[in-house]
């Protein structure tokens, strides 16, 4: 008798324990934030951190600095300033996830980041896939050149005629790039130190990119000469424009907007300068 009621109670004691167990694993679920990050504390932003002055990545936390999560390095740049006040805003962690441009946009619909934050333009094929915060940053178009060839004091496209240019891969840049009559125009690159290292070489006479870039490159090493542009490249606002990346539909949006809306355009401006005067020498 006494081993038929262990059994019975040896059994109950299972059945509850499963219940339990089940009943837990169906509470995290429902917990789970279902576009990934927003319900918990922290602000994931994803960034290429190679991108200066927007984004770079250094190797402490000098000039403020993010420890870039999972590594030992460190995040810095107006795009990491500005995700400072952002996360501040929302009362949540800054977390920066290293993530390489072309994979920035899947690692946001995936949830893997709650935003990106790293120089991105709302480009109208982009606003297919995902939504944007208002403008943070609006620039304009220059070429990156070789200082001391015979490019370095050109003044307009038409000088360009017989270059060798190219711009980032995935980027409006490279698309511009027919406008220059006559330019032999060479295979897009992955990310900016590549082209830095192409135009050093010769391997390219001179890249497409944004003016505040174009200023960090001669900032960071004399090699390099900013060619800006009197004609200039035909591009439409957005093309030109800097916002926040996020995921369709997200409650992310007006909250990110009001936060921008407090960051006076002198204080953007600023940041920016303390960008370019800040980034490590390597960038």
């Amino acid at each position: 008798m006494k081993r038929k009621l262990s059994l019975v109670m040896a059994g109950l004691l299972s059945v509850m324990l499963l219940a339990t167990g089940c009943g837990s694993s169906g509470q995290g679920d429902a917990q789970a934030p279902a576009g990934g990050n927003e319900g918990n504390n922290t602000f994931k932003v994803g960034l290429e951190a190679g991108y200066a002055p927007f984004n770079w990545t250094q190797m402490d936390g000098a000039n403020g600095g993010v420890k870039i999560d999972g590594g030992a390095e460190y995040a810095g740049g107006y795009d990491v300033e500005i995700a400072k006040k952002i996360a501040e805003g929302l009362g949540k962690e800054l977390v920066i996830v290293k993530t390489e441009w072309d994979g920035l946009v899947p690692a946001l619909t995936s949830g893997k980041i709650d935003a990106i934050i790293a120089g991105m333009s709302p480009t109208e094929e982009r606003k297919a896939t995902i939504d944007f915060s208002d403008i943070y940053y609006q620039s304009d178009l220059v070429i990156v050149v070789k200082n001391g060839s015979k490019y370095e004091n050109a003044t307009s496209l038409k000088d360009f005629s017989g270059a060798k240019i190219t711009a980032q891969l995935n980027t409006f840049h490279y698309g511009v790039i027919d406008q220059i009559e006559g330019v032999d125009k060479q295979t897009a690159m992955d990310n900016f130190p590549a082209m830095r290292v192409a135009v050093q070489s010769g391997m390219i006479d001179g890249y497409v990119s944004e003016r505040p870039e174009g200023v960090s490159a001669q900032a960071a090493n004399s090699d390099f000469k900013m060619v800006e542009l009197t004609d200039g490249f035909q591009t439409s606002s957005d093309d030109t424009a800097i916002a926040v990346g996020v995921k369709k539909g997200s409650e992310l949006t007006a909250k990110i907007n009001e936060i921008l809306k407090e960051i006076p355009e002198a204080e953007r401006l600023q940041i920016m300068d303390d960008a370019i005067k800040n980034q490590p020498a390597a960038n």
